[in-house]
């Protein structure tokens, strides 16, 4: 679009020059980030308004031009009608008029050319979320789709790149000077965007010396990173763009922190862009002097990979709650009147036993919660058949049926409080649920809503716990488990899980049966013994992770060993009753019973 009105001197006619490039996905949204600036084309726009903030009108006049390797390309010019009067301030600073604007285009039949204009190309402006924010709210305003092209703002980049000994300020006309550009800014859109061309090329010149070349490290470059972060980007060099884990290491090659993606460079690089702003990152960063990289043949052998190098090594930088051997069990003891206890393994000899619990407080709430169905003791005495031990304060309100005393043999306190937790624990939790519903009606009934909670919150606890635990138990019982997936680019990703444990994985290719690379991943897989409990080769989280991916839709169970069943009258069962309780958990809902 060229425009050519009686009262303005003839502007730049409009060229279209449209070629195929290699690494652009369609769209200007979709550009490889990774492609060189040299082979980068850009659309270096700016805009006169009439001021204001962006409400969709207001542009007066757009200026773009396309270049690509220091050629231009294309150029875009045209005044634009606002629809509204020009206030005079703007006319003394760009020389443009009412009179001028009347035979213009308004801006709803500018933006089909200027968005074609932009296609496939990096948007370049100078302050560029003014420019980008009239532009936007224009297409908003008018019902077009606003393409979400990557956007280099150059002001940022000169702020990045010139030190105040080079520059007062980052201004266009201070920038254009220094830079000794071919076009002088004149408060005109074409003129300003021609400078700016002048203005970008300099700019990229002084960014190899940063080891910026591409467009992406450009675009991130002129964001706020630390000084840290940009100096160690090299770090991101060299990784695979495949699923895998990375490992920042420290001088020494101590692991300081292990992290998982499904694109091992693409994240590793986002570490060093602005979006990363957490305080422990950064001092990660500050100690980091390499990444390893391992690749994985999908993502849930590179998350499986991630907890045992974390369960390994403990780095110091990844979260305490992500290391997966800190888990917690409750356990009945040893002796005529077992007890309930918090431990932190459980061996071959526990015979009934409830976990695993990622704190000593969520195990400490289950445990209360068993307290208030069924009449185990709370006291932590060794009790004797021989010798009686005087009775606590529990026995005395009726909550303990006192076998420190002997009021109870140890036949009748297995059959009223150690069998309702091993049923509970190991196929029906249904006597220990009816007792707390039962508990949590009377206190609501009696209007005691602060200690019904306080029952719900024991039921959750229970429920969750036996839920996770018969879901785990189910999955480590199977001796070898194979699992295929469809894998994104075709073929299929492959598991192969023994006792609950990743024992192999691998990827079968397009077209071809995943069945002999079952069996070759079966030849080199890791050998899994069975054990005691419902993780005994693995990681509760480990189980977990193998879990959700087998019970995905997608997921195709391709043999299997033996059945895999979870009890008929099980705790899955109440998983809706769960679901409600946890809800009613809510500060709005706290007075309600489930």
């Amino acid at each position: 679009m060229s425009d050519r009105t009686a009262s303005v001197p003839p502007m730049a006619e409009t060229e279209y020059v449209q070629e195929p490039l290699a690494g652009f996905a369609p769209g200007a949204g979709g550009i490889d980030p990774a492609l060189p600036l040299h082979a980068t084309t850009f659309v270096v726009v700016d805009l006169e308004t009439t001021g204001g903030a962006p409400d969709g009108g207001g542009i007066t006049e757009i200026g773009a031009v396309k270049v690509r390797g220091g050629e231009e390309l294309g150029v875009l010019a045209t005044l634009v009608n606002p629809g509204v009067p020009i206030p005079p301030f703007i006319t003394v600073l760009t020389g443009i008029t009412q009179a001028m604007l009347v035979p213009a285009p308004p801006i709803e039949q500018v933006l089909p050319s200027f968005l074609e204009f932009i296609t496939d190309a990096v948007l370049v402006a100078h302050n560029a979320p003014y420019d980008v924010g009239f532009l936007k709210a224009a297409c908003a305003k008018h019902g077009y789709h606003w393409p979400s092209p990557r956007v280099l703002d150059t002001a940022a980049l000169a702020r990045r790149v010139l030190t105040r000994d080079e520059v007062p300020n980052r201004k266009l006309g201070t920038l254009a000077a220094y830079f000794r550009t071919a076009t002088r800014p004149t408060h005109r859109a074409l003129d300003d965007a021609k400078a700016t061309v002048d203005v970008l090329h300099g700019l990229i010149a002084r960014l190899a010396g940063h080891r910026v070349d591409t467009v992406g490290d450009a675009i991130e470059f002129a964001r706020a990173v630390t000084p840290t972060q940009r100096r160690k980007r090299h770090l991101a060099e060299g990784l695979p763009r495949a699923p895998g884990i990375y490992i920042f290491r420290a001088a020494d090659d101590r692991p300081l922190y292990v992290g998982t993606s499904g694109d091992v460079a693409t994240r590793v690089r986002s570490y060093f862009t602005a979006a990363e702003k957490r305080a422990r990152i950064s001092e990660m960063l500050a100690a980091a002097e390499r990444v390893e990289a391992v690749e994985c043949a999908h993502s849930l052998e590179a998350e499986v990979r991630e907890l045992r190098l974390i369960a390994a090594h403990a780095p110091p930088y990844n979260r305490r709650s992500k290391f997966p051997e800190r888990v917690l069990w409750l356990k009945l003891t040893d002796g005529p009147y077992p007890r309930l206890s918090v431990v932190r393994a459980i061996s071959p000899g526990d015979a009934a036993y409830l976990g695993p619990f990622s704190s000593r407080r969520a195990a400490e709430l289950a445990a209360a919660g068993f307290h208030d169905a069924v009449p185990l003791r709370q006291c932590t005495h060794r009790l004797s058949l021989r010798t009686v031990t005087p009775a606590c304060a529990l026995a005395e309100l009726g909550r303990c049926p006192a076998p420190c005393e002997h009021r109870i043999t140890p036949e009748e306190y297995d059959v009223r409080a150690v069998a309702p937790f091993r049923t509970a624990t190991a196929s029906d939790p249904r006597p220990v649920v009816d007792a707390l519903l039962a508990r949590i009606d009377a206190l609501s009934g009696a209007q005691r809503y602060e200690e019904a909670a306080v029952a719900r919150a024991r039921l959750v606890a229970v429920l969750r716990a036996t839920v996770r635990m018969q879901r785990l138990t189910a999955l480590t019982g199977i001796a070898e488990l194979a699992a295929a997936r469809p894998a994104a680019g075709g073929g299929w990703e492959l598991a192969l899980v023994r006792h609950g444990r990743l024992a192999g994985a691998g990827v079968s290719p397009p077209g071809v049966h995943p069945r002999p690379t079952i069996a070759a991943i079966r030849a080199t897989a890791e050998t899994v013994l069975p054990g005691h409990g419902p993780v005994p080769r693995a990681s509760a989280e480990e189980s977990e992770r193998i879990l959700s991916w087998l019970e995905r839709p997608e997921t195709r169970l391709v043999e299997m060993s033996s059945g895999w069943a979870s009890p008929v009258a099980g705790a899955a069962r109440f998983r809706d009753l769960l679901r409600k309780a946890e809800n009613a958990a809510s500060p709005q809902s706290s007075t309600e019973s489930p």
